[in-house]
């Protein structure tokens, strides 16, 4: 899942202001010697932190349809995790780390949500929509500072790039048949014989309403034959 966050974010980077620029995208830690090779303009999102969003828990089971309709399926909720990215440009001018940075955030401000057609892998099979934030409050205690120090690097302009994604859960399993007949009730005599008691069915409402509409269009058959 986090692989494919990456070629998403991959993506977007490469587009919107940015297209044709010819920027790299890199996914690397900034470090000083990693920074040292740098030989041409470059985006890098480097993945710092991963946390559930516990906010976002659902308990239960999900269920999974056929064509028909029926259950065949069941598997439990995904779970959903922010992966923070520290997103930072690399060219010999701080002026030119500016544009880039300001290109940057005119790509991805429009996209607060990604849609499914826009995914990729596990993350498209979900059918769910991500939400993406850039340079929103930072929540936890952890600083930039820190993350620069800990990258042994020099405090730098940075954007936080939040993706918060499902990771779907395991396993799955088969649901069982689904009902096809109604239960049947039969009422014993105050002596306890069964003879002239009436058996009692009760049909579901999904074939009685299946039943319903099969009713109803047998009659405008009929209707338009003998018209």
């Amino acid at each position: 899942m986090i692989h494919e966050v990456d070629e998403v974010l991959r993506g977007l980077l490469s587009g919107g202001a940015l297209a044709g620029t010819g920027v790299d995208i890199a996914f690397e830690a900034p470090t000083r010697d990693w920074a040292a090779r740098r030989n041409a303009p470059t985006i890098d999102a480097y993945l710092y932190d991963i946390r559930e969003d516990v906010a976002r828990r659902e308990r239960g089971a999900i269920s999974i349809r056929d064509e028909q309709g029926i259950v065949v399926r069941r598997r439990q909720p995904p779970r959903w995790y922010r992966l923070s990215y520290l997103v930072t440009a690399w060219t010999k001018q701080p002026q030119d780390e500016h544009r880039l940075l300001s290109a940057v955030l005119a790509t991805l401000l429009p996209r607060e949500v990604l849609p499914p057609e826009e995914l990729t892998g596990a993350l498209a099979a979900l059918g769910l929509t991500i939400p993406l934030s850039v340079a929103g409050t930072q929540t936890d205690s952890r600083s930039f500072a820190e993350i620069w120090s800990a990258l042994g690097g020099e405090l730098k302009p940075s954007l936080d790039v939040t993706v918060t994604a499902p990771f779907p859960a395991y396993p799955e399993y088969d649901a069982g048949p689904p009902v096809t007949e109604g239960a049947g009730v039969r009422v014993r005599g105050t002596d306890g014989s069964l003879e002239g008691s009436a058996e009692r069915h009760h049909r579901p409402r999904h074939l009685a309403e299946r039943k319903e509409a099969a009713r109803q269009a047998a009659r405008g058959t009929l209707r338009d034959t003998s018209e």
